[in-house]
């Protein structure tokens, strides 16, 4: 068999496959999209279902994981025997265990798959939504959204992100990327639309 053809057979069994999209420019939401439209649609499903701003949820994301589909939190190692990670994260949203169980079960979305943009985005846009509703935060309100994400609703609730000034300034860093993004869709929203509804015809 050719080289290349195991290393397809390889992508085929690998977790996530090797052909996981990955931005060329993920500090601008136009050329994201282009590059991927299927994305785009399943951000539009998102912002449909949950109501979060398209902008936010992807700023967040890209905070969280730069867009790679198997992203991890860094593991320590002993001498030559890795450690066990700090945190179950993983993903898209980087979405830790206990709470992904919770949103498949909420959804009814057993099969949902954290190396997934599409499960990934409906997940961001399922917890702005729980977060707007349970802490009346506003799903516009990129900074206090980006810190209960972060810190979780409790954590949010015990003001845990006070003591953490570097994770204020994450914070503020993440709106700024959603305000930008905001200003770059309303360039090629329409384009974007077009270029789902002419899949159909």
């Amino acid at each position: 068999m050719k080289p290349t053809s195991l290393l397809f057979l390889g992508c085929l069994f690998a977790l996530g496959g090797c052909g996981a999209y990955q931005p060329k420019d993920p500090s601008n939401i136009c050329r994201i999209f282009h590059g991927e439209t299927d994305w785009y649609e399943a951000a539009a499903d998102a912002n449909k279902a949950w109501g979060t701003p398209i902008q936010i949820m992807m700023a967040i994301m890209y905070q969280e994981s730069r867009y790679v589909h198997n992203a991890r939190p860094k593991r320590d190692w002993f001498l030559f025997i890795p450690l066990p990670r700090k945190s179950s994260a993983y993903g898209y949203a980087q979405a830790k265990d206990p709470v992904w169980k919770e949103y498949r079960k909420s959804t009814g979305n057993r099969g949902a798959d954290r190396d997934d943009f599409d499960d990934a985005i409906d997940f961001i846009g399922w917890y702005t939504h729980g977060t707007h509703r349970q802490l009346n935060i506003s799903k516009w309100d990129t900074y206090n959204q980006y810190l209960a994400y972060h810190e979780g609703r409790g954590g949010y609730k015990r003001k845990t992100y006070e003591q953490k000034g570097w994770l204020k300034q994450v914070a503020k860093k993440v709106a700024r990327q959603a305000d930008s993004y905001g200003a770059q869709l309303k360039n090629c929203k329409a384009k974007l639309d077009d270029e789902i509804d002419g899949w159909f015809f």
